[in-house]
């Protein structure tokens, strides 16, 4: 299966580093349409893993649009430690004690806005292989502090007809994945208003999860940028700001507590500047 892969492994990277250009290039189009003497710009710096692969972050600060925005792609490879090795045998992948090689790339972003009218914002995919197995994972899911249901309705509505595409049964699960996936059990409550979410994903046909999971990619802009937009020019009060910071509290307690995607980075060694981009600039709990 090693060989058969490697060209499905590079199509993947590619792809990945394809859509973070498509991403950078609408964001800083976006920065540019909102004027301002110096529109936010994404400043892109390699990152290595150790003992194996590496990457890219692109981060945004302080722009008009976006506080704090990171788009970062990384391929890696190597051999999971004893810890990780465990965590992928209780989720049903075959043969790690015998041979834990593995190899992961994939594309992870999150959005922290200027205007607390403008919800924060996540999406990833991902593909991960072993010598025993391949899957597929990722999702969008949307994160405001002010909600409203209009841009809910169009993010969630964006985000089904990407997945109906696939299959009938693709944003029912997914989004009921992702109820649950991202709830906070020890604030008994969502992050968020959802998304979809999803992991494992082999059906048997890796062209066709890898269809899936670029058409998860594609759908982002279309399902976000539009509620971005709508939202820039709301006036916004010191009330809307605190309203803001606490909940950006809430997304760190999360990503710092239950995020799958963060504990691995931090247990495979990987950059943990690249790991911890998602965390918000400036947050507050009371």
């Amino acid at each position: 299966m090693t060989d058969d892969f490697e060209s499905r492994k590079s199509r993947a990277s590619a792809w990945f580093r394809d859509l973070r250009d498509q991403i950078v290039t609408a964001f800083e189009g976006l920065e540019t349409q909102q004027g301002g003497a110096a529109p936010g710009r994404f400043e892109i710096t390699p990152t290595l893993r150790e003992s194996g692969g590496g990457g890219e972050m692109a981060v945004l600060r302080n722009g008009t649009v976006f506080e704090k925005i990171g788009v970062n792609i990384s391929t890696v490879f190597g051999t999971l430690g004893d810890r990780a090795q465990k965590a992928m045998a209780a989720r049903g992948v075959p043969g790690m004690a015998d041979d834990p090689r593995f190899w992961a790339s994939g594309i992870s972003l999150v959005a922290h806005m200027q205007n607390p009218h403008c919800p924060a914002v996540h999406m990833n995919t991902r593909m991960f292989w072993t010598p025993h197995a391949w899957w597929f994972g990722g999702g969008a899911d949307l994160n405001p502090c002010i909600e409203y249901p209009e841009d809910t309705a169009h993010f969630h509505g964006t985000l089904q007809a990407a997945c109906d595409a696939h299959a009938p049964d693709y944003y029912a699960r997914f989004k009921a994945w992702a109820d649950e996936y991202f709830f906070i059990p020890h604030r008994g409550r969502a992050r968020g208003v959802g998304g979809i979410f999803y992991d494992d994903l082999n059906t048997g046909d890796w062209e066709a999860d890898f269809a899936f999971t670029q058409s998860v990619g594609r759908a982002f802009l279309p399902a976000f940028l539009p509620v971005t937009e709508r939202r820039i020019a709301s006036p916004a009060s010191a009330e809307d700001r605190e309203t803001q910071l606490r909940h950006r509290g809430l997304y760190a307690e999360y990503n710092l507590v239950y995020d799958r995607g963060t504990k691995f980075g931090l247990e495979t060694g990987h950059n943990p500047e690249a790991v911890l981009m998602s965390l918000p600039p400036v947050a507050k709990w009371y």
